[in-house]
């Protein structure tokens, strides 16, 4: 699928059909994170695995990245390229279902300040390890903006993110409107990756990630 940003301006989505008949009623569009693009393992396989339970899911690139640059766009430029995903979206037969957005790090935040800003017609955000602070830099939040979205929240985050940890995070989402969900990847990374003495396997952490969000999505959204 192309998404067309502005006339001159395209980059490309990749659409992964939930598998039938067990499909819920939810079209799931996840951004990519700051350091790799919608082909990266962490995206396909998120992407792959969540249409198998009975997702639909829409993948993109960035502008940046569909141009092979490595430092992302301005915030404006990043808001406008998940705004344009979502318009080309509504207009296909997955996009008519209950539609939620998200992403991985960076792409989650984008999520999220685009929900908070304006109403975009969307029923739900799925973060996948949320960038709440720079690493180190705990009193740099990237929170404020929360507050003001309406719809219902996932937030799936490792024990150990040096972007933000569950416990800093917590307190935060105590006080949100809207309903808010905490699934913690204990032991886990920024990007889910789990210690060799946590004594569960990386797949079976990756596994238990996928199934908590499908049982979110199908909660969230019972009918179509």
């Amino acid at each position: 699928m192309r998404v067309e940003i502005t006339p001159n301006q395209r980059v490309t989505a990749n659409v992964y059909p939930a598998a039938k008949p067990d499909q819920a009623c939810a079209t799931l569009i996840l951004a990519h994170g700051a350091g790799a693009g919608q082909t990266s393992g962490f995206m396909v396989r998120s992407a792959t695995e969540l249409a198998a339970r009975g997702i639909n899911v829409v993948t993109f690139n960035f502008l940046y990245t569909e141009q092979g640059r490595r430092v992302p766009d301005t915030n404006n430029n990043l808001e406008a390229c998940f705004r344009a995903a979502i318009e080309t979206v509504r207009h296909t037969k997955i996009g008519r279902l209950k539609l939620a957005i998200g992403g991985k790090s960076m792409g989650g935040r984008i999520a999220s300040q685009i929900a908070a800003a304006s109403s975009l017609n969307v029923e739900g955000l799925v973060f996948l390890g949320y960038p709440l602070h720079p690493p180190g830099k705990a009193d740099q939040l990237r929170a404020k903006h929360l507050s003001d979205i309406t719809v219902p929240m996932l937030f799936v985050q490792g024990s150990r993110d040096a972007f933000g940890t569950p416990d800093e995070l917590r307190p935060i989402i105590k006080t949100l409107k809207a309903p808010a969900d905490l699934y913690v990847v204990e032991n886990g990374d920024h990007s889910f990756k789990v210690l060799k003495r946590a004594g569960v396997t990386q797949e079976d952490t990756y596994k238990a990630v996928l199934d908590r969000i499908e049982l979110w999505l199908r909660h969230t959204f019972v009918t179509c």
